[in-house]
C-alpha cells in the first residue's frame, strides 16, 4: 500500500493524495492549483493517474484548492462516486459550476487576445458540462457514520470546523497483507469561530497526512480582529472611500456578515454593506439549509434575532448592472470573491479602488504565491488587472484573525491529542510554514514528520509489534 502526494507538496493549493492499498484506487481531494502562470501549467498538466483507474474520491471540503480539478477528473474518463458531507456536497456543486463559468470565461477573453496576437488558441480547463456531470457523482455522507467506500476500505468523517461540512477523515485500509490506518486532517479550522463548530480532536492514527497552512504564524484574537475591522470602517466612514473585501464565498463570506451585523448593531458607521458574488449569495442559502452544523452559540443567536444572514443596510446584488453600479459608489463596504482577488467581480473592484487614496482594501483569508492578493500584501505598487496597469494608492489591511484556518499553536494544540503517529506528513503549507511546524512537533511531541516533495510517493506499511527496536513507539490499529 502507499500514498502519493499529487498537490499542495511544499505548496497551498492543489491539494491531491493517491492511495493504492492493492485493493482499491482512490483520492483524497483533487484540488485546483491557485496562483499564477506556473499554477495554471500544473491545473493543465497530465495528472499522475489515469482517472480511469480512480475507484472513487473522498472529498474534504468544498474549497476548490480542494476540489476544483474534479470536473477535469471527469472529462477525463473517471466515473466513480466522490463521497462528501451533506453541506459539502451542496456547497461543491455551486462551485464547481461557478468554478466552470469562470474557466470558460477566462478561456473567451483568453482566445480573442490570442487570435488579435497570432498565439495558439488555448481551450477552458473543463466546461459547465464536466462540472455537472462531476456534480451528479456526488454522494452525501453524514459526520460519525462509518462508510464502506471500497473493498477494504472504510472511512469516518468527522468535523474540521475550517468551512461549513468540512471534514478530517479517518481512513481504515486493509490492502490484504496487513491494516493500517491514515488520517487525513483536510483543513483544520480555529477554534470559536461563529457560526459552525470546533475541530474535533482524532486519539490515534498509524500515519497522519495534516495541513500546515499558518504553521509559521500566529492569528490575532477575535477580539482585535472585530477592532480591526471597525477601525477601518471607522476611517473609510470619515473620509467616504469604499472598504473592499475579497473574500472567499463560502466561509470567509458568511462569517464577515456575522460580525459585520454585530458591528453594525452599536450603530457606529452608517454604510451600505454589499455581498458582490453570486456564488456567496447561493453559498449563504445553503448555509441557512445546514443549521444542523452550527454550533450552539450561532443556534441560540438565531432563536433571540432571527435570521442570521440578513439586516439592515445589507443587500446582495445579483445582476451584472448593479455590480457595475457600485463603481460608481462611495462610502460603502463591498464583500466579493474570490478570496485570492484572481478571478471574478472582485477584480474590476480592485481596479476601479486601488487607485483612490481614500479606498481600503482589508485580506481577511490566506493568499497564495503568485496571486493578486499576495501581490498587494507585499507593498507592490504597480498592478495589471484586466491588461492594465492599476497605481496602488489604497490602504492594504490584513486581518489575519478572521482566517479559517488554525495559527501555528491552534494546529499543534490540535496534534497534541494524537499519540504521535509513526509517520505525520505536512502538507498544504509553503517551506517555510511547514518546516517551521515540522521543528515544532519533532520537538514537543516526539513526532516523525517529513515534508513531502511534489510527488513524492510513501509506503503505508501495516502495524508491527511495539517490541521491534526500529519502530519502538509506533501505535497499534
Amino acid at each position: 500500500m502507499q500514498l502519493q502526494v499529487c498537490g499542495a507538496a511544499r505548496e497551498v493549493t492543489g491539494s491531491c493524495y493517491l492511495v493504492e492499498t492493492g485493493r482499491a484506487t482512490f483520492l483524497v481531494d483533487c484540488g485546483l492549483h491557485q496562483g499564477g502562470a506556473r499554477e495554471d501549467l500544473l491545473n493543465r498538466a497530465p495528472f499522475p493517474f489515469d482517472p480511469v483507474d480512480i475507484d472513487f474520491v473522498l472529498l474534504t471540503h468544498a474549497h476548490i484548492d480542494h476540489s476544483g480539478l474534479l470536473p477535469r477528473l471527469v472529462k477525463e474518463g473517471f466515473k466513480g462516486p466522490i463521497h462528501a458531507t451533506s453541506a459539502t456536497a451542496d456547497l461543491a456543486e455551486i462551485m464547481l459550476l461557478d468554478s466552470a463559468h469562470i474557466q470558460e470565461s477566462e478561456a473567451e477573453w483568453q482566445t480573442r487576445r490570442a487570435r488579435r496576437a497570432g498565439r495558439r488558441v488555448q481551450g477552458p480547463l473543463y466546461t459547465r458540462v464536466d462540472a455537472e456531470k462531476a456534480a451528479r457523482l456526488l454522494r452525501p455522507t453524514e459526520y460519525e457514520k462509518e462508510i464502506e467506500a471500497g473493498p477494504g476500505v472504510r472511512v469516518r468523517y468527522r468535523d474540521a470546523g475550517h468551512i461549513l461540512g468540512s471534514a478530517l477523515l479517518e481512513v481504515w485500509l486493509d490492502g490484504g497483507r496487513g491494516k493500517v490506518k491514515v488520517v487525513f486532517s483536510g483543513d483544520v479550522g480555529q477554534p470559536d469561530q461563529p457560526i459552525i463548530r470546533d475541530p474535533e480532536f482524532v486519539a490515534e492514527t498509524d500515519y497522519l497526512i495534516m495541513e500546515s497552512t499558518y504553521g509559521d504564524r500566529t492569528h490575532e484574537a477575535m477580539g482585535d480582529t472585530i477592532e480591526q475591522l471597525s477601525a477601518v470602517l471607522a476611517e473609510a466612514h470619515k473620509t467616504g472611500g469604499n472598504v473592499i473585501i475579497p473574500a472567499f464565498a463560502v466561509g470567509r463570506t458568511q462569517e464577515l456578515i456575522y460580525y459585520l451585523a454585530r458591528i453594525c448593531e452599536r450603530g457606529c458607521y452608517d454604510m451600505p454593506i454589499f455581498i458582490d458574488s453570486p456564488l456567496a449569495t447561493r453559498a449563504t442559502e445553503v448555509f441557512q439549509r445546514h443549521a444542523e452544523v452550527y454550533d450552539p452559540e450561532t443556534n441560540e443567536r438565531i432563536r433571540k434575532n432571527g435570521d442570521l444572514f440578513h439586516f439592515p443596510g445589507l443587500k446582495y446584488t445579483s445582476s451584472v448592472e448593479e455590480s457595475r453600479a457600485l463603481n460608481d459608489r462611495r462610502g460603502v463596504v463591498i464583500i466579493s470573491s474570490s478570496g485570492m482577488a484572481e478571478a471574478g467581480r472582485i477584480k474590476h473592484h480592485l481596479k476601479h479602488n486601488l487607485w483612490k487614496p481614500e479606498a481600503h482594501v482589508v485580506m481577511v483569508g490566506f493568499q497564495a504565491q503568485g496571486t493578486l492578493g499576495r501581490r498587494l500584501l507585499e507593498g507592490d505598487k504597480r498592478v495589471r488587472i484586466f491588461g492594465e496597469e492599476i497605481v496602488v494608492r489604497a490602504k492594504i489591511h490584513e486581518i489575519t484573525g478572521l482566517s479559517a484556518h488554525a495559527d501555528r499553536e491552534q494546529l499543534l494544540s490540535w496534534a497534541s491529542h494524537i499519540r504521535p503517529p509513526y509517520l505525520t506528513l505536512l502538507c498544504h503549507g509553503e517551506q517555510q510554514a511547514a518546516f517551521s511546524l515540522k521543528k515544532a512537533l519533532e520537538e514537543r511531541y516526539g513526532f516523525r514528520v517529513e515534508v513531502p516533495e511534489p510527488l513524492e510517493a510513501v509506503a503505508l506499511a501495516p502495524p508491527v509489534l511495539e517490541h521491534d527496536p526500529d519502530l519502538a513507539g509506533r501505535p497499534s490499529s
